[in-house]
Formats: C-alpha cells, structure tokens, sequence
C-alpha cells in the first residue's frame, strides 16, 4: 500500500508539474505588456508600435505600452529584451537593425538574433528613400548622382544610425556607383531630418514613413524609393529601378518578438492577436499604409524562417561588404 501511494503520489506531482505552465499561459495575461522599440519616437518602428498597442489593448484586456530604448544601432534594446523572462510581458518590436544588419557590425552585440528569440509575428515593410534638401540643384536620382561627382570632397549623408538600414543603402549605392559618401549616423531619424532640413546635411536614406510628411509639404525632395514598385503614399516618386539603379532594392521588415522560450500559447495568441490588429484590420493597414508601411501576413513558423532567411542573405551582404560601425 505505501509503495502505491508513492507511485500516485508521484505521478500526481508530475501531472501538476506539467499542467502549472498550461495554467500560467491561460491566465496570461494578467498585466501590462511592454513592447520596447530598439529606435526614438517618431520612426517607422515606433509608429507600428503605438499603432499595435492601441489595437492590441482592448483585445488582450491589458495595457499594451511602448518603451522606446535607442542606442548602438538597436542592439542595446535587443539585448534587453533577450535578457528578460520568457513570459509574454517584455516584447519588441524587431526589424531589420538589431535582428540582421546591426549584429555583424559589433564584435560582441551580447545576443544571438535567431536562437536568444521568439519571433512571433511578422507585421510589414517599408522601404527606403533617396531625399535631399531642396537646395540640392537635382531633381531626379540622374542629376543627383552627377551633382555628387562635381562636388570636390564626398558629400555626407545622413541616417537613423550606424547599422541602419539606411547605412546599408549608402554603402551599397557607394558599391553600385562608384560614388564616394560620408556617413553620418544619428540617434533616430528626427534629429538626422533636423540636420538634413536645416542645410547641415544634405542628402538622407531614410526611411519612407519617416519623410512622407516632408516629401509632401514641398520641404524635402524625394529621388527614388529602394521598393519594387511605387508607394501609394507618393506615388510620384520613382523606384530605384525607373531612377537607373534596380539594384538599390532594400526593405526595412518590421515584426513582433519576445525572448527566446515563449510559451507556445503565449506565442499562439499574440500572433493571432498581431495579424487580426496589424494584417486585417481594414482602418489600421489604412493607418500604416498611409505613411508607407505595407502590411503583411506569414505564420508563426514562416516568420522564423523569413527571419533566418534575412540573417543569412542580407546580414551576410553586410559581411561581404565590410560595413563597420562607425
């Protein structure tokens, strides 16, 4: 008899021992949720953020808060979020910087950006822009580039940071053209466009959502956008492509991701929740499209996939052409 109450005993602290994580996740969750964004307010990322935690919290029946953590070309932030527990509460809002193109550019970025973790869903892209001040006598990427090779010392471009996206680009237009540039990198995209609007700078690749405002109103001029075809929030302007360059092509991918070691329900509901906020919601991909976000959709899986996909192709470029962080 002792000996079966010991078996029973046993086998009834295994089954509460394999039930406990079933039971946390369904209560998840149980308060607030914080999705950190690797850049300042007012970029690409932080937009998508705040639009998803405004859908999102109503949904999850919890507050969904942003906190912007910028510095090292997103790594810091990536490397937070690493750091935390696996449960749910502590998020980012990745993209192309800290998961592919920041890492190679750091000796020891502390994380690996596929197994430290859990990419949950896939939001959208937007895609680059070739801006300059208006007092750039160009009107067109042509003209841009012939101005580039008068000038007498390379002409300084501005970005949101070293790894950026944009730092990609000019090193790729530098690769493609043969045109030497200076980099610049900012901390965010706001003080690099309060540089490039007052004369400090001259010339940006920036994110489009970042500059459509400006493009708009007449206060910057847009040369060419580095995506296959034109953006309905300016569709006058061109693609690298009709500009002369259909190699420029670069995308910055924005997602939803969590420390490695989420629980599978857990991942389960937020992409179900991101996909029905950010994918299919008829008003929020209005929002993001708007300011030249394209939404898109992919399953849980394919996203990891799609992120190893980028790491592997797009953070081997960056190897390949021996972009260092400045």
């Amino acid at each position: 008899m002792r000996r079966l109450l010991q078996c029973f005993g046993a086998m009834l602290c295994l089954a509460l021992g394999q039930a406990h994580p079933a039971a946390a996740a369904d209560a998840w969750p149980a308060k607030p949720i914080r999705i950190v964004v690797v850049f300042p307010p007012g970029g690409s990322s932080d937009i998508v953020a705040r639009v998803l935690a405004e859908a999102m919290t109503p949904k999850l029946g919890q507050r969904v808060v942003v906190d912007n953590r910028p510095g090292a070309g997103g790594t810091l932030a990536a490397l937070h979020v690493a750091q935390q527990p696996a449960d749910g509460y502590t998020l980012m809002l990745s993209n192309t910087a800290p998961i592919v193109t920041s890492p190679p550019l750091y000796a020891k970025p502390g994380y690996d950006p596929q197994s430290s973790f859990t990419h949950i869903a896939y939001i959208g892209a937007t895609y680059m822009v070739v801006v300059t001040n208006t007092s750039v006598p160009a009107t067109d990427l042509r003209s841009l580039m012939a101005w580039m090779k008068s000038q007498p010392a390379p002409v300084t471009y501005g970005t949101s940071g070293a790894g950026s996206v944009g730092h990609v680009v000019g090193s790729m237009f530098t690769q493609q053209t043969g045109i030497p540039l200076n980099h610049a990198p900012y901390r965010g995209s706001q003080p690099m466009q309060a540089d490039l609007l007052g004369g400090s700078i001259l010339l940006s690749f920036d994110t489009l959502p970042e500059n459509v405002e400006n493009i708009r109103a007449g206060r910057l001029r847009a040369h060419a956008i580095t995506a296959p075809q034109r953006s309905a929030s300016v569709p006058e302007v061109p693609t690298v492509a009709e500009a002369g360059l259909p190699d420029l092509l670069a995308q910055n991918w924005l997602g939803l991701s969590g420390p490695a070691g989420l629980p599978a329900p857990v991942v389960a509901r937020l992409h179900a929740e991101v996909v029905a906020a950010a994918v299919r919601t008829p008003a929020v991909q209005e929002r993001l499209a708007t300011v030249g976000i394209v939404p898109g959709e992919m399953t849980q899986p394919e996203f990891e996939r799609f992120v190893a996909g980028q790491i592997d192709t797009v953070g081997g470029m960056v190897k390949a052409m021996g972009i260092r962080n400045d």
